[in-house]
């Protein structure tokens, strides 16, 4: 073979139908290997297997002996990288390929690593980095700030519509490997547990409800462990935790911070009140509340105005009750509004503030510090009495939601009693339903 004019290699790359003048690294453009064919399959520039008018994903070379598997085989094996085909990682138990010329798969130290100080991930691609450190081809949407990498062919990460998106109708989602589906329409395993749909968590055959995935390590502790390297829970110090100093609560999203200073990201209308919400991406941004309030002749807000199960708790405190006053800010008269705060439904009888919270799912998503905080909040703007009704409508399952309502308005009924009686004597009391 000749030669490279610039190096010493050997030359591979012309022009069509010339000879060959330059190595891989030296090639101009235009230029293709003259030594190798082109598959044969309509719009595909993919090198064929030596021997073959095909690449490999398109047939070429020699197939996997696993039945029904049409993969290609690894070189020197009878099967493809799935079916034990290739070199594995020599680490005890570890059924995974080795990377590169090491003896390890990437979990276990093998292959190319990020050059960053302290990192121990894999390097992305051709680059000397992880994807966390700028490896990788990244999106090319103009001031696209995930420093998410590309997907595929694309040029986009997945949030721009980079990737194989899920073949049901509608649906603008990411597909899940090669299933053609997203997680929500089932491109992800399912936890094998009767007559649940949720994923499965990691590697298990269980979703989180179900104890599926690592737990966490604290002794007595059941809960799923964080995505962190700590083993634990959020409630034990697991995952990432808020900057703050002396703050021991959980980082929101990609911020360093937590719900109560700050982190995640906020609605754009309440970003300023010190319980803002997190804004959500199917009502452009802005929280529930303040969307519904702010455009209610949309479609999205009528939605929500119909399945709110907060609605359905108004409906049945005003059909039953007057006065109460429904998710509105409370501040005193001359406020700052740095202690704005709101109470889903409130009512001022005598002395005493009567204060209804529908706890979707518990509430599990709230910060238990900032709720502290919240209580000593509320009572700074009103320094009476305080009664809370703390309604969780997702508990205890087997009751029916009207029945729920039902235990609701007792309760509110039986407070209300006692508030005119003037039997509620603490300054803070808190009751819990369901």
């Amino acid at each position: 073979m000749p030669k490279c004019k610039d190096c010493n290699k050997q030359a591979i790359f012309a022009k069509p139908d010339e000879l060959a003048v330059y190595c891989g690294t030296h090639k101009k453009e235009g230029m293709i290997n003259v030594y190798m064919k082109i598959c044969n399959e309509p719009d595909c520039k993919k090198y064929a297997i030596s021997g073959y008018d095909k690449c490999a994903k398109h047939g070429g070379g020699k197939r996997c002996n696993e039945t029904d598997c049409k993969k290609y085989a690894i070189s020197g094996y009878d099967k493809c990288a799935k079916h034990g085909g290739g070199k594995r990682c020599n680490e005890p138990d570890c059924k995974s390929l080795a990377k590169g010329n090491t003896d390890k798969c990437g979990k276990h130290g093998g292959g190319k690593r990020c050059n960053e100080p302290d990192c121990k991930y894999l390097a992305k691609g051709n680059t000397d980095k992880c994807g966390k450190h700028g490896g990788g081809k990244r999106c090319n949407e103009p001031d696209c700030k995930s420093l998410s990498l590309a997907k595929g062919k694309t040029g986009k990460c997945g949030k721009h519509g980079g990737g194989k998106r899920c073949n049901e109708p509608d649906c603008k989602s990411l597909a899940q490997g090669n299933t053609g589906k997203c997680g929500k329409h089932g491109g992800r395993k399912r936890c094998n547990e009767p007559e649940c749909e949720s994923l499965a968590r990691y590697n298990s055959d269980k979703c989180a409800r179900h104890k599926g995935g690592k737990r966490c390590n604290e002794p007595g502790c059941e809960s799923g462990a964080a995505e962190s390297k700590t083993g634990k829970c959020i409630t034990h110090g697991g995952g990432k935790r808020c900057n703050e100093n002396g703050c021991k609560s959980k980082a929101r999203g990609s911020t360093d911070k937590c719900i109560s200073h700050g982190g995640g990201k906020r609605c754009p209308n309440c970003i300023d009140w010190i319980d803002s919400r997190c804004g959500r991406t199917e009502y452009d941004g802005y929280c529930v509340t303040c969307f519904k309030r702010l455009f209610p002749e949309d479609e999205r807000s009528k939605v929500v105005y119909g399945n709110s199960k907060e609605i359905r708790v108004r409906n049945a405190i005003n059909d039953k009750f007057e006065g109460f006053i429904h998710d509105r800010p409370l501040y005193t008269g001359d406020c700052n509004c740095t202690h704005r705060r709101r109470i889903d439904h409130r009512k001022l009888i005598g002395n005493t503030i009567l204060a209804i919270e529908t706890d979707e799912f518990g509430h599990s998503g709230y910060d238990e510090t900032d709720e502290i905080i919240r209580y000593d909040d509320v009572y700074m703007i009103h320094s009476g009495k305080w009664i809370f009704i703390r309604f969780n409508p997702d508990g205890d399952k087997r009751i029916d939601m009207e029945d729920k309502l039902k235990k609701l308005i007792d309760t509110i009924e039986e407070q209300v009693e006692r508030i005119e009686n003037e039997e509620n004597i603490e300054l803070l009391e808190i009751i819990k339903l369901y």
